[in-house]
């Protein structure tokens, strides 16, 4: 044979067979698109120049391998399924004289023309939605970031050598299935049936058992911590039930309905319930996989999406002034900030720096864990105990309340306190404080109490990303029940004990920019010993940034939504061809079926009505179970996100419902145009 005809025949081969290469060809692209922007901006010098370049960098090379996971599959899938399709092609090849050679060369060069255009068709998308996804990523991090807009060289080679390597293990695959086959096999490999699954109610009870322990998980789980180390294992629970039951117990409702001799024989009822059953073995990993990815699309967009937009509340909570400065000291070892000589040498920098400070305030508290004991009804510090029962105690002053909240100090007398929030269940307005030695679990020293007299709206400055337990803060009269409160905690924590902690905030007349400024010069001039010269003695010192943690927490965020986004686009295409693909795999099933029953007197309508009865359950099966996951997964989520500082429930659910209605949306358009594919096959 001339070498000319091999190319030949593969292009062939593709045009003929374009209803099936075009989705492969357009996915192929997208997925190296994608690949591509991701990996570009790994390398992007300007990445590296910005604040908070660590979160983007590492947001993104998770988003790499994910994405090279997901297309992996997804491709081999795609070359499976043409594969099957292909197979009288083949044959007939082989028949009429070709050997298995010839059609190896063929194959290679639909795999040529397969990279020349999937892979550098889409680099050339990927260089064109580079820019836009700077864009996009410059408008979510909130401050400008100098990208490079130039074709990224080595984010190409990366890019192109890990599809290409793709195409290689498919092609290896391809040509080891036709060799390993004989031509008779490949000729009719399209006509084999599927025999009648047999009802495994062993798999069936196997995957409620397991659908239903990830639920419970999902729903009864409370802590936030707990709900970090839980979450993959119920995913985990949850997937093994998903293809369980899609696999064995579609199987056991179908034969129930069939067993149903009033709803079975219905024409509509008795066709769609025939045809699904008896190929419902491979049908039911497809639709296992389109709910398993459509709950992954939705989940990954709805908690990026409530941590982005959860960050405003979260920098007003955290940093209720431009500078929060945190000095904690050791009155054990004679330290004490001299809070009037700070509140000095900061008046005096910033007027240095010519940023003028609008308002300059002080506050103390102490901060150390207690134990909620229900059994003893007292606050326990050094005690242990359920980690539900354990408590964040703050203790902070009338003043110091003032200048944290900007509301009237309390007015309180010795012995008094207010209450932020709410009390542990079952604790009463006498509060009894004992330590408990956390070497020997003994009591240690006496007993102090507070009564509770009044009750304040909660102080979100205290319900911190970092700490595990719930907050209890308690306003107390002075700073002598907060030196009281520290020697007892002391005795019970020993070398654990919390020191007392001074908070000056200092509000700015200034851009961030400005800020940040301020920030940098702080950081040059503290290096010197006599910069704190009339502020006291201390251990600690932490000068935190509004505009610091803006830039850390958007950065983070940003990065979080921006690979939400993607991976969410790369894992909806996956759902859509696997839908398409299945739409046209099960058209060309069922065409021989319809025309069949055609002829044996079943009129067009009652074709239709079957048809769409069909399509509308195996189509909308998979989203309604996916809508079910996010019911019981939004519990899990939300315990998460405080781990975060996203503490509004209000917005999780917002974005939650509004990403379900988004997708059902574009859930919908999909069902049209491919069921539309399924329709015009049929008939």
């Amino acid at each position: 044979m001339r070498n000319g005809l091999y190319p030949k025949l593969a292009a062939q081969g593709m045009k003929q067979n374009r209803r099936f290469f075009a989705p492969y060809l357009l996915a192929l692209a997208g997925l190296t698109a994608a690949f591509y922007v991701m990996c570009a901006l790994c390398f992007d010098p300007g990445v590296l120049k910005m604040r908070g370049s660590a979160y983007v960098m590492v947001m993104m090379q998770i988003g790499m391998f994910v994405a090279g996971i997901l297309s992996t599959v997804l491709l081999l899938y795609i070359n499976s399924f043409l594969m099957k399709q292909r197979k009288k092609e083949l044959g007939l090849y082989n028949i009429l004289g070709m050997g298995k050679g010839n059609i190896a060369l063929i194959q290679c060069w639909e795999s040529l023309y397969t990279a020349l255009t999937g892979i550098v068709g889409g680099l050339v998308l990927g260089v064109i939605l580079h820019k836009l996804a700077t864009i996009a990523l410059t408008a979510l991090l909130q401050f400008s970031i100098p990208f490079s807009s130039s074709l990224s060289l080595p984010a190409a080679i990366v890019t192109a050598v890990f599809f290409g390597g793709l195409l290689v293990l498919a092609l290896f695959l391809n040509l080891v299935r036709v060799r390993v086959s004989n031509p008779i096999e490949l000729l009719h490999g399209g006509n084999v049936g599927e025999k009648e699954p047999r009802t495994r109610w062993l798999l069936a009870v196997v995957g409620a058992v397991s659908m239903g322990s990830g639920y419970f998980i999902a729903v009864t789980t409370k802590d936030p911590a707990l709900a970090m180390a839980f979450y993959f294992l119920a995913v985990i629970l949850v997937i093994i039930g998903t293809y369980c039951l899609f696999t064995a117990g579609s199987i056991a409702l179908l034969k129930i309905l069939r067993n149903n001799k009033g709803f079975y024989y219905q024409t509509s009822h008795f066709i769609g319930v025939s045809g699904m059953l008896y190929r419902m073995k491979r049908n039911a990993v497809g639709l296992a996989n389109i709910c398993i990815l459509s709950t992954m699309v939705m989940v990954m967009i709805s908690g990026t999406l409530a941590l982005y937009l959860g960050q405003g509340e979260i920098i007003a909570a955290q940093y209720p002034a431009n500078l929060n400065m945190t000095i904690s000291f050791d009155p054990s070892r004679g330290q004490s900030p001299d809070l009037n000589g700070v509140k000095a040498m900061v008046e005096r920098f910033c007027q240095e720096q010519n940023v003028p400070i609008t308002n300059l305030s002080a506050a103390e508290y102490l901060h150390f864990n207690v134990l909620a004991n229900p059994d003893t009804v007292r606050l326990e510090p050094g005690a242990q105990g359920e980690s539900n029962d354990r408590r964040a105690l703050y203790l902070l002053t009338a003043e110091g309340y003032a200048a944290l909240t900007g509301r009237d100090a309390p007015t309180l007398q010795p012995g008094d306190a207010a209450v932020c929030g709410q009390l542990p269940t079952g604790f009463g307005p006498e509060l009894v404080v004992q330590g408990i030695s956390i070497s020997e679990g003994s009591e240690v020293g006496a007993p102090a109490s507070l009564t509770v007299v009044d009750t304040l709206p909660e102080i979100e400055y205290f319900h911190t990303t970092f700490d595990m337990n719930e907050p209890l803060c308690l306003v107390v009269p002075d700073r002598a029940v907060l030196d009281e409160f520290w020697a007892l905690q002391s005795a019970a924590l020993d070398n654990y004990a919390a020191d007392p902690t001074a908070v000056l905030l200092v509000d700015l007349d200034c851009t961030n920019d400005q800020e940040l400024d301020l920030m940098d010069a702080w950081s040059n001039a503290s290096i010197s010993e006599s910069f704190f010269d009339g502020a006291g003695s201390w251990d600690f010192w932490r000068v935190d940034s509004r505009a610091e943690m803006a830039v850390d927490g958007y950065a983070m965020a940003g990065g979080f939504l921006f690979l939400g986004i993607i991976l969410g686009i790369i894992f909806l295409m996956a759902t859509v061809l696997i839908i398409y693909y299945k739409q046209v795999s099960e058209g060309y099933e069922d065409q021989g079926r319809f025309e069949i029953m055609r002829k044996v007197g079943l009129s067009q309508r009652e074709v239709k009505s079957s048809i769409r009865s069909q399509v509308l359950i195996v189509f909308f099966l998979p989203i309604a179970v996916a809508a079910v996951h996010i019911l019981f997964d939004f519990n899990l989520v939300a315990r998460m996100l405080t781990m975060f500082g996203v503490r509004n429930v209000l917005t999780v659910v917002l974005c939650t419902g509004g990403t379900l209605a988004a997708f059902l949306a574009v859930y919908a358009v999909v069902y049209l145009l491919t069921a539309r594919t399924y329709y015009r096959i049929v008939r």
